[in-house]
C-alpha cells in the first residue's frame, strides 16, 4: 500500500440475492420451493481509487447505485465478491448512528459502549468525556435512559461520540442533517476542524452543496462504475445535466404513453457556440440563452481582467411561452470548483422582470477577484425555482494583477501605526 494513502480500492465488485418470492417461513419454503428463485444482482462492477492522507472525497449517485454498499464496504460491514481494499489506521464510521446503543442504559453509559467500539480504552474514554456531552448539547440529560430521548436527541449524543474518537478515517453516510439547523453547522464545522488535523474522510450524500464545500474530489457512480471522477462542483454539474436529462425523457415516454404514441428518441443537444466545450446545460427550455458575453465597459469581448476592472456581462435570450417572469442571475466559480459569487435579479431587487419575446441583459460588477482562471455560469429561473435554462461554465476568464495579495478577492485595506 502506498504510505501516501489512507484508502485504496482496487477492482471492488459486490452482488447481492434478490429474491422473486421468497418463504416467510421454513413451511412456506419447503411447500413452496418454485418461490425461491432469486437472481445476482451486481451492485459493484469494478470501482477502484486512492484517498490521500487527509483528503475528503465525496461519493455521489442517484438511490440504488452503490454509494452506500462502498461505504459499508470499508467499514466492513459487507466485504468485496471480488478486489482488494486496504485502509491505514482508525477507522470511525457515521453510517448507523447509535447501532450500540442500549436502550435502558444512560446516555453517559452509552458513551462509554459506542465509544469502546471505536476501539477507544476506558482512560481514552474518560478524557473526552465532558468534551463529548458538551458537544451533544444535553447536558442535563446525560444521566437518562436513552430511550427517554426524543430521535433528535438520539442522533445528537451518537454523533458526538463517533465525530470525537480521534478516528484517522472517517466514514459519513446521509447524517449531516442532525438535530436543528444550529446543530447541524455545528456537526459541519467540526468536520472541518478534523479535517485540518490530517483525518480522512469519505463523505455519502445527496447534499452536493457541503460535499463542494469539504471535499477535494467526488466520484459519481453509476451501474456499478465510476462515471466521472475530479473537482466536485464539475462532476456535480455533469451529474444534474444527467438526471435532468433522464427526468425529462421519462415525462416524455409518460406523455406519449398517455397519447398512446411511441416515443421517439430524442436528438442530444448540441451547445451553442458561445458556450465553452466543457459547458453544461439543462432547463425546461421555455427560455433559452441565444448568446453570453464576457466584455469590458466599451463593449469589447475580452477575457483577461485585471483586478479592480470593471466587467460586463452581455445575455441574450428567446422566450418560447408567453407571460413568462425570469429571476436572471450568474455565478462565478474559481477553476477548483470554489464558489466565489452568485446573485440573481430577485436576490438583488425583490422581484422578477417581464420576459420578452426576444430580449437582453446586462450586467456589469466590479471585479475583486484575484488572479486565477474563473468560469462563469448564467442561468434563468421561474420565481418558485423552475429552471428555464442553467449553463453551467458557459465561459471561462483570466485575472491578473500587478501586486501579491493572496486569497480569493481583495479587501481594500488601510495599514496606520505609530
Amino acid at each position: 500500500m502506498n504510505p501516501a494513502h489512507a484508502i485504496e480500492v482496487r477492482n471492488v465488485k459486490k452482488k447481492f440475492k434478490i429474491f422473486y418470492d421468497k418463504g416467510n417461513d421454513l413451511k412456506d419454503r419447503i411447500l413452496f420451493r418454485n418461490r425461491n428463485h432469486y437472481e445476482d444482482r451486481w451492485v459493484l462492477n469494478g470501482i477502484s481509487f486512492d484517498v490521500k492522507k487527509g483528503e475528503a472525497i465525496g461519493l455521489i449517485g442517484h438511490n440504488g447505485c452503490g454509494k452506500s454498499t462502498t461505504l459499508k464496504l470499508l467499514t466492513k460491514i459487507l466485504y468485496p465478491d471480488e478486489g482488494t481494499i486496504e485502509m491505514s489506521g482508525r477507522v470511525s464510521s457515521l453510517i448507523e448512528l447509535g447501532a450500540g446503543f442500549h436502550p435502558d442504559m444512560t446516555g453517559r453509559e452509552n458513551i462509554y459502549t459506542n465509544a469502546s467500539i471505536f476501539g477507544l480504552t476506558k482512560k481514552e474514554i474518560d478524557k473526552r468525556l465532558p468534551e463529548i456531552i458538551a458537544f451533544s448539547e444535553l447536558e442535563e440529560f446525560i444521566d437518562n435512559p436513552v430511550r427517554t430521548y426524543s430521535s433528535g436527541m438520539y442522533m445528537r449524543l451518537a454523533f458526538s461520540v463517533a465525530i470525537n474518537v480521534d478516528a484517522n478515517i472517517l466514514l459519513i453516510d446521509e447524517i449531516l442533517a442532525v438535530g436543528d439547523a444550529n446543530f447541524q453547522k455545528k456537526c459541519f464545522d467540526k468536520l472541518r476542524e478534523i479535517k485540518a488535523h490530517g483525518t480522512t474522510i469519505v463523505i455519502v450524500s445527496h447534499a452536493l452543496e457541503q460535499i463542494e464545500q469539504i471535499c477535494e474530489t467526488s466520484y459519481w457512480i453509476e451501474d456499478g462504475l465510476i462515471k466521472d471522477s475530479g473537482i466536485p462542483k464539475q462532476v456535480h454539474d455533469h451529474y444534474l445535466k444527467s438526471m435532468e436529462e433522464k427526468r425529462n425523457q421519462q415525462l416524455e415516454k409518460k406523455h406519449h404513453q398517455e397519447n398512446q404514441v411511441q416515443p421517439e428518441q430524442p436528438a442530444p443537444e448540441q451547445l451553442p457556440d458561445f458556450c465553452e466545450k466543457t459547458a453544461v446545460r439543462m432547463g425546461t427550455g421555455a427560455i433559452r440563452f441565444t448568446n453570453a458575453i464576457l466584455c469590458n465597459l466599451e463593449n469589447q469581448k475580452q477575457f483577461i481582467f485585471n483586478t479592480e476592472d470593471k466587467i460586463k456581462i452581455i445575455l441574450e435570450y428567446q422566450s418560447f411561452q408567453p407571460n413568462l417572469k425570469g429571476n436572471f442571475g450568474y455565478g462565478i466559480f474559481r477553476e477548483d470548483g470554489l464558489h466565489c459569487y452568485g446573485t440573481n435579479i430577485l436576490i438583488e431587487t425583490g422581484a422578477c422582470i417581464p420576459v420578452q419575446e426576444k430580449g437582453r441583459l446586462e450586467i456589469i460588477f466590479q471585479n475583486s477577484l484575484l488572479p486565477a482562471k474563473y468560469f462563469l455560469d448564467i442561468a434563468v429561473h421561474s420565481h418558485d425555482g423552475i429552471i428555464f435554462d442553467d449553463i453551467r461554465q458557459v465561459l471561462s476568464f483570466v485575472v491578473s494583477s500587478d501586486k501579491y495579495d493572496i486569497g480569493v478577492c481583495r479587501l481594500h485595506s488601510q495599514f496606520s501605526w505609530r
